[in-house]
């Protein structure tokens, strides 16, 4: 039987869409059992929470709900792959600089760290910095430890997160005049 061309394009879909599969990471970060109150008694359905990455700086969370529990994650993962973001990434490894962010009563403090220092991080928030491929990083959550709100507190602090070179292009300079290194002072300042 002769394919068609619109058989061949969903082939070639599809194989682009499990090759972006093997490359992504999943992680379930939390799974809740709600009920639905209806005439005859209660309706139960599962509530996943999942965060997606590809390990290189980008990252996306997602939540389904659904009669059984994989449909549930299925759902949340499809969800968390159509919302990702990027990072970016000092060497590859952690955070370009200290950032706070806050969501409901959620608050999240995310420190840069020296090589070596590894993920210093609770529950839903070293989730997202495995699957985003963070190494060095040290994070403090203040305030509700609901896994929903502290994942976007998280992400609220992390899409403010930006490289010395796009403020430097933002700003029409070289990198180099923005980043003060250990013991040197900005370009065009006298040291006293």
């Amino acid at each position: 039987m002769a394919r068609t061309p619109k058989d061949q394009s969903r082939d070639r879909d599809r194989d682009r869409g499990s090759r972006e599969d093997n490359e992504l990471a999943d992680k379930l970060v939390s799974i809740n059992r709600v009920a639905k109150v209806v005439k005859g008694g209660r309706r139960f359905s599962f509530a996943a929470l999942v965060v997606v990455g590809d390990r290189k700086g980008r990252v996306g969370y997602g939540s389904g709900k659904a009669r059984e529990v994989p449909e549930a994650i299925r759902k949340a993962t499809e969800q968390a792959k159509r919302a990702m973001i990027r990072i970016p990434l000092r060497e590859g490894r952690t955070l370009h600089h200290d950032i706070a962010g806050h969501f409901g009563s959620g608050k999240v403090y995310l420190r840069a760290a020296p090589p070596g220092t590894g993920i210093i991080a609770g529950g839903p928030m070293r989730a997202i910095f495995e699957t985003m491929g963070v190494q060095d990083v040290v994070a403090k959550s203040l305030g509700t430890a609901n896994p929903h709100n502290m994942i976007k507190a998280t992400f609220h602090a992390l899409q403010s997160c930006v490289s010395p070179r796009s403020v430097a292009t933002r700003r029409g300079k070289k990198v180099s005049e923005i980043v003060q290194w250990r013991g040197e002072t900005p370009a065009g300042e006298a040291r006293e």
